[in-house]
């Protein structure tokens, strides 16, 4: 079986509603729609991403929970999707308590890197759904991963609370794991239409200069639609503006990667 030089890759924003789920789902997808390896992990405790690929986070299977709390095996957590070359490992409601668990495990931020080790050359990909906080499961995967996408919301205060974000990252390359990167800042709900949106991206890449992906995200009701039928948008809707958009980042991934 071939064997793999596996990039992890966390998509993380501490602010809510900016499409890092829908982001992590469909970077996932599409990677996998060109038969590449990829491993999605739903970390948030909302488990969209896990729904968002038609996996039922609410059944008895195992979770990314017991692997962290329980030290389940990685490999017995793992499920097949419905894309060929997706896998996915849900999260669970259970997750929500997690940070409170964590607190008193011996080296608790690394819990999460040394089960990795065990999929390592299995995939290409690893693609982390992070939840929308800062705590401990956060720094499990700031530990574990290679480097983080941004997704930032064209809105009002899109730049607001990054600095924290930024720092954390500081933390975690000075701590814990010093090859920690951004690997891009994406730019998401993006309405040619508006002032703002343009205002926004032009902020955004005066902050992050070269990191910003030259895909845009464009706000997109199929997009929206798509995780309630448990599909990412390719399934859904592949000729929708959302699909085009998340193909044509992957593509911008890939190059990057080469």
């Amino acid at each position: 079986m071939k064997s793999f030089n596996t990039k992890t890759i966390a998509l993380s924003n501490q602010k809510g509603g900016v499409g890092k789920t829908t982001s992590a789902v469909n970077i996932a997808a599409f990677l996998a729609i060109t038969e590449t390896p990829t491993l999605l992990i739903d970390m948030d405790p909302q488990a969209n991403a896990s729904i968002g690929v038609g996996v039922d986070s609410q059944s008895k299977n195992k979770s990314i929970y017991d692997i962290l709390i329980n030290k389940k095996n990685i490999n017995d957590c793992i499920r097949k999707t419905e894309i060929e070359y997706l896998d996915v490992i849900p999260s669970s409601s259970n997750l929500a308590g997690a940070e409170i668990e964590l607190v008193s495990m011996f080296t608790r931020e690394s819990i999460l890197k040394e089960a990795l080790k065990n999929v390592y050359g299995k995939y290409k990909y690893i693609i982390i759904d992070s939840p929308p906080s800062l705590g401990l499961l956060t720094v499990n995967i700031f530990t574990a991963v290679d480097s983080l996408i941004i997704p930032i919301q064209c809105e009002y205060y899109a730049l607001e609370g990054l600095s924290q974000l930024l720092n954390t990252v500081r933390l975690i390359q000075n701590n814990l794991n010093k090859k920690l990167e951004i690997e891009g800042v994406l730019i998401t709900m993006y309405d040619s239409r508006l002032n703002l949106s343009n205002q926004v991206v032009n902020e955004v890449k005066q902050y992050f200069g070269e990191k910003v992906y030259k895909t845009l995200i464009h706000r997109n009701v199929k997009l929206s639609e798509s995780p309630s039928f448990g599909k990412p948008i390719m399934l859904y809707d592949a000729s929708s503006t959302g699909s085009q958009n998340y193909m044509n980042l992957v593509s911008e991934i890939l190059n990057l990667n080469g």
